[in-house]
């Protein structure tokens, strides 16, 4: 049943990665937080990210942009300021959404090993391929912040738990895939670009979750690589 599963896999290209702009602009919830009125070192950058005219100036309508992508993804203080961790998270977007349907091209996730989930730290990206085959991907993800890095090399899934909670931090961890000690890919209900990451895990959307789950198996390869801005 594993291989007839996998050969009816279909590339799905870049799954997830046309959502950033539309989550960005997205409709935020009503804030506490005031907008500020300076402008920020990133501001034309920003603004172009977001679609506004893009003069350098903060303007009302600019920090309510700016405001409502930090509130969609959890970026603090969320005062709608053109700073460097706002437009990290932006630049990282146009990267991961640049990569397209060829996130191996360069070669680093080895092609000799069959079935393999890739991580790319450095662009916070990961794909399921078989071979040079892309199966599933590339999708964004949150792994380890600094001082929590999740663990580079190749290493192999050894346990599947569909509903863990974790026994250090007492939280939910759907679909959890444990590939080196307790680090695992698995869901959570954040947005996959909120600051400053997991505590090592490869977090990961419900539905990209499920879906690693329904391609890979106990023994499958994991290859993890790069590293994550700021760590």
């Amino acid at each position: 049943m594993r291989e007839i599963g996998r050969r009816g896999a279909v590339a799905l290209g870049i799954t997830g990665l046309v959502a950033p702009l539309t989550l960005a602009l997205g409709t935020a919830p009503a804030q506490a937080a005031s907008c500020t009125t300076q402008t920020g070192p990133y501001q034309k950058q920003v603004e172009k990210f977001l679609g506004r005219p893009v003069d350098g100036r903060q303007s009302g309508a600019d920090c309510k942009a700016t405001q409502a992508f930090q509130n969609k993804h959890g970026i603090t203080p969320a005062i709608g300021y053109a700073g460097p961790v706002t437009w990290g998270v932006m630049d990282l977007m146009n990267k991961q959404k640049a990569v397209g349907n060829k996130p191996n091209k360069d070669g680093k996730c080895p092609v000799n090993k069959g079935r393999i989930a890739c991580v790319n730290l450095t662009l916070q990206l990961s794909w399921i391929q078989d071979g040079g085959r892309l199966v599933y991907g590339p999708v964004p993800v949150r792994t380890g912040r600094d001082g929590y890095e999740t663990r580079t090399g190749l290493k192999k899934i050894y346990w599947r738990d569909i509903d863990h909670v974790s026994s250090v931090y007492h939280v939910p961890m759907p679909y959890s895939q444990f590939f080196d000690g307790g680090q695992a890919f698995h869901s959570v209900g954040l947005s996959m670009w909120n600051p400053p990451g997991s505590h090592g895990c490869v977090n990961m959307t419900t539905v990209n979750a499920k879906k690693y789950w329904s391609l890979l198996r106990t023994g499958d390869d994991v290859f993890v690589y790069g590293r994550k801005p700021g760590t």
